[in-house]
């Protein structure tokens, strides 16, 4: 069973796995390659000059590996409470259980209704529904979390990638009982 479990592998879902990697949770990234950022070119992103939106998923992707998360390029299809955890259905009968769940699916909220997720309208223009989330990412149904445009909000990257780090953050707490901080320091000869 996996500590974290995020579906999604855009700019919220890559942050969110980069960071629960990092903190040495077992970390599982499904991401189906439909991300919308991957039509996007970006610029305003602090500290990227310009970059593709394929190359940034792409990156983003390869940093969350780095770390030691699982990437598995599937659909996922269905995702249920089962005892302390889910069991996340994707693929052609592939089948995978974690202890938490991060969705960030961007615009699409299907899995979380299917899951008994509630949801709300959205405030964004051209997104009609999000999943209702608290500020920290949390769900009505325990161990389910909602991360970036999925969770309301701005479709940015910068934002969603935030919001994905912050979620993940508080999941990572919450796993380990207090509050977790990532800070790396400078390395100097």
């Amino acid at each position: 069973m996996y500590d974290i479990a995020i579906i999604g592998a855009g700019p919220a879902g890559a942050s969110a796995a980069l960071f629960a990697a990092k903190a040495g949770k077992s970390t599982l990234l499904l991401d189906n390659d439909k991300s919308m950022t991957k039509r996007a070119w970006i610029e305003n992103h602090y500290g990227v000059e310009g970059i593709t939106g394929p190359d940034m998923v792409e990156l983003g992707k390869k940093q969350a590996a780095h770390f030691g998360a699982e990437l598995v390029a599937a659909q996922v299809t269905d995702i249920s409470k089962s005892g302390d955890g889910f069991v996340i259905a994707a693929g052609e009968n592939a089948t995978y259980e974690a202890k938490h769940v991060i969705l960030a699916t961007g615009v699409l909220v299907e899995l979380a209704e299917k899951a008994g997720v509630a949801t709300k309208p959205g405030t964004e223009p051209r997104i009609k529904t999000v999943i209702d989330a608290d500020a920290a990412g949390k769900t009505n149904v325990p161990g389910f979390w909602a991360a970036g445009t999925c969770a309301g909000a701005s479709v940015h990257t910068i934002i969603t990638a935030g919001d994905g780090a912050k979620v993940a953050i508080n999941v990572i707490s919450e796993l380990n009982g207090e509050r977790y901080v990532d800070h790396d320091i400078l390395k100097t000869n």
